[in-house]
C-alpha cells in the first residue's frame, strides 16, 4: 500500500466518523423542535385584542342603531284617540242654534230690510190699525230675539259636558304619549278642543247683543211710535159728533 492509499483512507474514515453523529439530527421531524418567541406572542395579544374590540365597537354600533330606529318608530306612532268628530258635532250644533233664528236672523242684508221697514221713523200717513200691527211685530221679534239667546245659552251650557270628557281624554293620552308625534297630536288636538269653546263663546255673546239689540231697537221705536199717537191724539179735530145709537135689538 502506497502512501497516497493510506492517506486516502485516513480521510475517508475521517469523513465517516464525523458523518455519523450529524446524521440523526438531519432526520430529525421538524415538529420536534419548540420555539417560543415573546415579542410574536404579544403582537399576536394585541392584535386579537383590537379585534375583539372592533367587535365589541360594532355590536354597539347596532344596538345604537336599532334604539334609534325603536325611537322613531315612536317619534311616529300616531295618537290612538281623535276628539275632531265630537268637536265639529259641538260646533255644528251651535251654528244649527244660530242659523234657526227668529224672524230677524244674522244676516246684514236682513237686518238692514227689517229696520228700514220696522224700526225707523213712524210714518205720519200710517193707520192707528198699521201703528199696532208694526208695535206688535217688533215685539215679536224681541221676544224671539231672548228665546234664541236662551237657546244658543242652553246648546253651549250642554258643550260643557262633551268638553270636558274630552279634555279629560286627551290629557290622560297626551301624558302616556311615546312619541313626539302623539304628544304633538295631543296638544293640537287640546288646542282644537280650545278653538270649539271660543266658538261657543262667540256665538253665546252674539245671540246675546243680538237680544239686546233688539230690546233697544224695540224701545226707541215705540218712543217714536208713541210721540206720533200723542200728536194724533191731541191734534184738533171735529170733536164729539153726536150720532144714533142702537142700544138693543129687536
Amino acid at each position: 500500500m502506497t502512501v497516497r492509499q493510506s492517506r486516502r483512507r485516513v480521510l475517508l474514515l475521517v469523513a465517516a466518523t464525523l458523518a455519523t453523529p450529524i446524521a440523526p439530527m438531519m432526520t430529525a421531524p421538524a415538529h420536534a423542535l419548540i420555539v417560543f418567541d415573546p415579542s410574536n406572542y404579544s403582537q399576536n395579544v394585541l392584535t386579537a385584542a383590537r379585534s375583539l374590540q372592533q367587535i365589541t365597537n360594532q355590536i354597539t354600533s347596532l344596538q345604537n342603531q336599532a334604539q334609534m330606529l325603536i325611537n322613531q318608530a315612536r317619534n311616529l306612532a300616531s295618537l290612538p284617540l281623535s276628539s275632531l268628530q265630537q268637536l265639529q258635532q259641538s260646533v255644528q250644533r251651535t251654528q244649527q242654534l244660530l242659523g234657526e233664528a227668529q224672524n230677524i236672523a244674522f244676516d246684514v242684508q236682513q237686518v238692514d230690510k227689517a229696520f228700514q221697514q220696522q224700526y225707523s221713523n213712524v210714518s205720519l200717513s200710517s193707520s192707528d190699525q198699521q201703528l199696532v200691527t208694526d208695535a206688535r211685530s217688533r215685539w215679536q221679534n224681541t221676544v224671539g230675539g231672548l228665546q234664541d239667546a236662551m237657546r244658543v245659552q242652553a246648546g253651549v251650557v250642554a258643550n260643557i259636558e262633551t268638553g270636558r270628557a274630552q279634555m279629560s281624554a286627551l290629557v290622560g293620552v297626551s301624558q302616556s304619549a311615546t312619541g313626539a308625534l302623539q304628544a304633538t297630536q295631543a296638544g293640537n288636538q287640546l288646542l282644537a278642543l280650545q278653538g270649539q269653546q271660543l266658538a261657543d263663546l262667540t256665538a253665546l255673546v252674539a245671540a246675546n247683543g243680538r237680544a239686546q239689540a233688539l230690546t233697544e231697537a224695540e224701545r226707541a221705536a215705540a218712543v217714536d211710535q208713541g210721540r206720533e199717537q200723542r200728536r194724533r191724539f191731541l191734534a184738533p179735530g171735529s170733536g164729539y159728533q153726536a150720532g144714533s145709537v142702537q142700544m138693543f135689538n129687536r
